[in-house]
């Protein structure tokens, strides 16, 4: 199942990180997990919450642009060759990943990575199809 991945894009200067995350704290919204990349001008804050219509709108009524992405999260053996496992299948079928970020949580021998492909529709299809357990929203979740 797809996800819906918010990105935030922050102005690379002391507390702007902080003041973007305190907008979803004060509404009681819990980043599930994130990603933060920069540049020397601006960063790139991409975070998963639960309620992301309610984070999207809040952090845009506080002056943030905000682009809503589709990603997948998808459950992978932690162990020596599991990545390469998924990446194999993507590979075969020509699947571009954009990007990608980990949880930090294990859960039970599975690691989750959040991967951006460019077609997360065929992406979905190819990784079900080759035995891949692609999270759905509710178990998501529950991982927090």
């Amino acid at each position: 199942m797809k996800i819906h991945q918010l990105s935030v894009f922050l102005e690379n200067k002391p507390g702007r990180l902080r003041a973007a995350c305190a907008e979803l704290a004060a509404r009681g919204l819990s980043i599930v997990t994130l990603s933060l990349a920069d540049t020397e001008q601006f960063g790139i804050l991409r975070l998963i919450v639960e309620d992301w219509q309610t984070a999207q709108a809040a952090l845009e009524k506080a002056g943030y642009v905000v682009k809503v992405n589709e990603v997948l999260a998808i459950e992978v053996d932690d162990k020596p060759g599991g990545l390469a496992r998924i990446l194999d299948t993507a590979s075969g079928a020509a699947l571009n990943i954009e990007y990608m970020y980990a949880f930090a949580e294990n859960r039970g021998g599975k690691a989750v990575l959040v991967f951006r492909f460019e077609d997360p529709d065929a992406a979905l299809r190819v990784l079900k199809k080759g035995g891949i357990n692609v999270l759905e929203n509710v178990t998501l979740f529950r991982l927090t």
